[in-house]
C-alpha cells in the first residue's frame, strides 16, 4: 500500500518554514481508496512569492487547523504505508520536521517517483513533475496546490508500475549490508558527518552529507569499483554526527579525516592541492604573484590539484586581467615580456606602468580568492530552529566552529567567540570556507 503526497509551504527550507497545505492518496497499487486533503494554518505569514506561486493566501488559512490537529490522522493513514512524492524527500522532511517538533519521531519508507523516472523512463530532457506531465500527457489543472500536484503525482505513479512493477516494489527496500536496521533508524534525514567501523572498532572511513542516512544508505548499494565493494563488506558499525549545516559538515569532515587517516579516505589523506598561488610585493612596490607547491607554512590565495591546473588558471588571470607575464612567473627574462611587445601588457616588467596602477589590476584578480574582511563570523543554520552554527576567521586564520543558542539575550561578539571550539588552519579549510562564501549560501557574515 503507498500514500501519495504532496504539500504546499512557506518557503523551502523544513527548519525555518511550515506547511499549508497537505493531500494524501492511499493507493493499493491500482486506484486510490481513501484521500485526505486540508489546508493548515502554518502559525505565521505566508511570504507574497508563494502566495503568487500557489494561490493560497493568508485569509485562506486562517481558518484552518494548525497541523497538531491533523497530525494524529496523518499518521494513522500512513502508518505501515510506503510514502510516494515527486521528489519525496521534500515532502518527507516537511512532516519530520513537523512531527519533530511535537515530540514525535516520523519515519515511513518512501518512493521518489523523480528518481524512479530517471530509472525507468530515462533520456528525458527534465524529471520536473510539470514537465513530466507535459510529456506523458498528464494532466495538472491545479499545478502547486497540493490536490493537484498529488493527483499528477498519483497518475505518473500509476504509469510507472505498469511499465516496470518490479522497479516500484523493490526500489524502497534496503540494499544487502552488515548492519541492522534498526541502528540505521538511528541516522538523521539532515547534514553531518558519519564514521564507518570495521569489526575491530576501527574507523575506516569517514564522510559528510546534507542527508546523512540516504548517503550512508548509497554506499551499500555502491558496486562501481573494488575499493567500493571492499569498504561495504568491512562496514561493521555506523555513527554519526549532525551538524545542521553543510559548511560545518565539510569542515568537521576535513579536520576529521587529518585526525583519523581512515584507510578508504585514500584521496583525502593525500594531499589534494598541492600547488597554490601566492602574492607578495617585490622591491619596486609591485604586487607578485607566483605558482609555488604548498608547504604548509604559509596559506595560498588558491590551490589546486596540479602544477598544470595552477599555470593555466594564473595564465588566464594574465590574460583577463593585462597582468605582466614577468612578474607572474610565467615568462623569465631580463627585459620585458613577451606580452609587451604585442601590447597585451602596459609595462609592469619595465616599470612603464606604474605600480598604484598595476596593483590595482592585480588585487581586482585576486579579490573573489579573498575574504572581504580579515576578522569575521559566519552564521549559518543548527541543528534546531533555536540554534546557528558559527565559524570565527580572525586576521585571515580559521580559528574553528561552534554552536549557539539564539534564544538567549546576549549574543556578543565575546558570546560568538566562546562557542567556537578551536581547529587548525589549512589550504583545504581556506579554500572550504571560499568556495562556501563566494556561492553566497550561509545566513550572514558578521565582520568585527
Amino acid at each position: 500500500m503507498y500514500a501519495i503526497i504532496d504539500v504546499e509551504t512557506t518557503g523551502l527550507s523544513p527548519r525555518f518554514e511550515k506547511i499549508t497545505e497537505i493531500a494524501i492518496f492511499i493507493h493499493d497499487g491500482r486506484q486510490v481508496v481513501e484521500e485526505f486533503t486540508t489546508l493548515i494554518n502554518p502559525e505565521r505569514s505566508i511570504p507574497y512569492r508563494i502566495m503568487q506561486m500557489t494561490g493560497i493566501t493568508n485569509r485562506m488559512v486562517a481558518d484552518a487547523p494548525r497541523f497538531y490537529e491533523v497530525a494524529r490522522k496523518i499518521i494513522e493513514l500512513t502508518e505501515d504505508m510506503i510514502l510516494v512524492g515527486h521528489n519525496v524527500d521534500f515532502d518527507y522532511n516537511f512532516l519530520r520536521q513537523e512531527f519533530g517538533s511535537l515530540g514525535y519521531d516520523y519515519k515511513r519508507d518512501k518512493i521518489c517517483t523523480a528518481k524512479l523516472s530517471r530509472k525507468i523512463i530515462p533520456f528525458r530532457k527534465s524529471y520536473g513533475l510539470g514537465n513530466l506531465c507535459h510529456d506523458l500527457d498528464i494532466e495538472n489543472p491545479r499545478r502547486h496546490r497540493a490536490a493537484g500536484d498529488a493527483t499528477a503525482t498519483m497518475r505518473l505513479f500509476e504509469l510507472l508500475l505498469s511499465v516496470d512493477p518490479e522497479a516500484v516494489t523493490g526500489s524502497y527496500r534496503y540494499p544487502d549490508m552488515h548492519l541492522d536496521r534498526e541502528k540505521l533508524d538511528l541516522l538523521p534525514e539532515e547534514p553531518g558527518v558519519y564514521y564507518f567501523y570495521n569489526a575491530d572498532g576501527d574507523i575506516i572511513y569517514i564522510g559528510k552529507s546534507v542527508n546523512i542516512r540516504q548517503r550512508v544508505l548509497s554506499h551499500f548499494s555502491n558496486n562501481t569499483s573494488r575499493k567500493e565493494v571492499d569498504l561495504k563488506n568491512n562496514i561493521a558499525d555506523v555513527s554519526h554526527e549532525a551538524t545542521g549545516s553543510e559548511l560545518i559538515a565539510l569542515l568537521l569532515e576535513s579536520a576529521e579525516i587529518k585526525k583519523h587517516t581512515p584507510f578508504y579516505n585514500t584521496t583525502q589523506r593525500r594531499t589534494v592541492f598541492s600547488w597554490g598561488l601566492y602574492d607578495y610585493p617585490d622591491e619596486n612596490g609591485y604586487i607578485r604573484l607566483k605558482i609555488e607547491r604548498n608547504n604548509g607554512k604559509y596559506i595560498p590565495l588558491l590551490s589546486y590539484t596540479s602544477h598544470m591546473e595552477a599555470k593555466e588558471h594564473l595564465s588566464r588571470l594574465v590574460d583577463d586581467f593585462r597582468l605582466c607575464q614577468k612578474l607572474c612567473g610565467i615568462y623569465k627574462t631580463k627585459g620585458p615580456c613577451f606580452h609587451y611587445h604585442i601590447r597585451q601588457c602596459d609595462g609592469a616588467c619595465v616599470k612603464e606602468e606604474s605600480p598604484e596602477d598595476y596593483n590595482g589590476k592585480v588585487n581586482k584578480a585576486i579579490k573573489p580568492y579573498l575574504f572581504d574582511h580579515d576578522s569575521f563570523f559566519i552564521i549559518d543554520t543548527g541543528r534546531n530552529k533555536e540554534e546557528r552554527s558559527v565559524v570565527c576567521v580572525e586576521n585571515g586564520k580559521y580559528l574553528g566552529f561552534g554552536f549557539i543558542d539564539i534564544t538567549c539575550n546576549d549574543i556578543s561578539h565575546d558570546t560568538l567567540r566562546a562557542c567556537i571550539r578551536s581547529y587548525r588552519d589549512n589550504r583545504d579549510v581556506q579554500q572550504i570556507i571560499k568556495g562556501y562564501l563566494r556561492n553566497g549560501r550561509v545566513e550572514r557574515v558578521i565582520a568585527f
